[in-house]
């Protein structure tokens, strides 16, 4: 398909046209491609911004996993990375959504616009209740293989913490991310380069922040046994009220229904790189675990869901569900190919790789700026840091171009079916990745016995 823009200008003096010009845009790759200096600087500057703020999510974690709840709850740090992810899971997806929604202009029409955003605001608030819920039991099964008995009252309070973070988060993000949606589509940006990053920029710091106040304040009263189940039995009550309001829009209803499995499936992926931080954070060797681990796991996640927003946005304007485009027949497409090609997705892959290394060594300045003494100052770890930074986008970003063509074959609409998968692995492969640059650091270095580290870290409690 070729597209064709024809952009006409006139020139008046007072009343009379003195000459106009005209400017002709042909695109064979049916689509108008954004020049590389466009979709840079339109995704350089929310990066930046989210980079912030996961950095000063990391501040917050490395000062909060000694507050008495964490150091009691232990099972509070495997949930981190699985609620922190739920922006991931939910929030960007939900933007993706908004934002191909947009593209396409669905949310032109002001009464379609409404329907269209409290119908998916109200799916993203029972989803967040479901998974919050979920997200607990599975920390507490990942931490029940080293724990003799079960406390019922730090059950009590890790589920209540959990589905309220996930709740109050989800609302917070789902109201930002329709604001940064409908203001972009309204000064010409595209929601798809800035709505995600925008997203995880209070993201990570929003979740944590409540995650610790309500979980602090339910430690602090945790003599009224009676508390944390009912306030947790009252927030699941009110999931019919938002099933009610997802009723308006059929095809949100459809997610309702059929979308549970890759929000669940992301999840358990997280908690698994929940239990390698529960396990590594407070051991010596890994000195700067609790800063870092936002930030890898975000940047990460960040690139990967702008790229499957854009690639998605792509298939929704000039394909059928269900039917590739010629250019993307193959489902494991060549790594040149996706890297190296003049396609347009290609060419956005690029972009994004261009930005890991720049972004993360101005985050990690920061970091040692604000704390150096929480991080360590080896130049060994930073290169090793750069290449797991890289390691992990460019794994994210191939998966991505696989998935959403496997995704788009089967006719699922990969705004939904995508973006969690792949924010959960981002999770897992920077929590993992992280966790080997600090290990193979310390060995670097002279630390002690491989072997016997390894055996600590394995029988340690979680």
């Amino acid at each position: 398909m070729v597209v064709t823009q024809l952009s006409l200008e006139f020139r008046f003096q007072g009343k009379k046209l003195r000459g106009f010009s005209c400017e002709l845009t042909r695109s064979p790759h049916g689509v108008l491609p954004e020049s590389v200096l466009t979709t840079t600087c339109q995704v350089a500057i929310p990066i930046l911004l989210s980079g912030l703020g996961m950095m000063t999510a990391g501040l917050v974690m490395n000062t909060v996993q000694h507050w008495p709840v964490f150091q009691e709850v232990k099972d509070l740090l495997t949930l981190v990375p699985p609620l922190v992810g739920l922006k991931g899971n939910l929030e960007m997806t939900l933007a993706s959504r908004l934002s191909t929604s947009a593209n396409t202009g669905q949310m032109d029409d002001c009464q379609e616009r409404y329907k269209i955003i409290s119908s998916n605001l109200a799916v993203v608030q029972v989803q967040a209740t479901v998974v919050g819920l979920l997200a607990a039991v599975a920390s507490l099964m990942l931490g029940a293989v080293s724990r003799e008995e079960l406390d019922w009252a730090k059950v009590a309070l890790l589920c209540t913490s959990s589905v309220i973070t996930a709740f109050l988060a989800a609302l917070a993000l789902g109201i930002l991310m329709t604001c940064i949606v409908v203001g972009a589509r309204k000064f010409g940006v595209n929601p798809d380069n800035i709505a995600t990053p925008i997203a995880a920029s209070l993201g990570d710091l929003i979740t944590l922040s409540i995650l610790a106040l309500i979980s602090s304040f339910f430690y602090r009263h945790r003599d009224m046994w009676y508390l944390t189940p009912l306030v947790c039995i009252g927030f699941m009550a009110v999931s019919p009220l938002w099933i009610f309001i997802a009723k308006q829009n059929p095809p949100i209803m459809k997610i309702l229904k059929y979308g549970w499995f890759p929000i669940i499936l992301a999840m358990v992926i997280s908690s698994f790189g929940g239990l390698i931080l529960s396990r590594t954070i407070s051991k010596h060797q890994f000195k700067g675990m609790a800063v870092l681990t936002p930030v890898i796991c975000g940047v990460g996640g960040n690139l990967v869901a702008i790229q499957t927003s854009r690639i998605s946005t792509f298939l929704h304007m000039w394909s059928t569900p269900g039917v590739l485009p010629v250019q993307m027949k193959r489902f494991w497409p060549n790594p040149c190919f996706t890297f190296c090609s003049s396609e347009i997705n290609s060419v956005s892959a690029r972009v994004l790789l261009f930005l890991v290394v720049p972004g993360h060594l101005i985050f990690f300045y920061l970091i040692c700026l604000v704390e150096g003494q929480s991080v360590t100052s080896s130049k060994i770890f930073l290169v090793l840091y750069l290449v797991a930074g890289m390691i992990q986008v460019v794994i994210l970003l191939y998966l991505a171009e696989v998935m959403v063509r496997l995704t788009w074959h089967q006719a699922l609409d990969p705004d939904n079916h995508c973006i969690p998968y792949l924010t959960g692995l981002g999770d897992l492969l920077g929590t993992s990745l992280l966790a080997l640059c600090f290990l193979l650091d310390w060995l670097l270095r002279g630390g002690a016995d491989f072997a016997d580290l390894v055996s600590e870290l394995v029988s340690a409690p979680p």
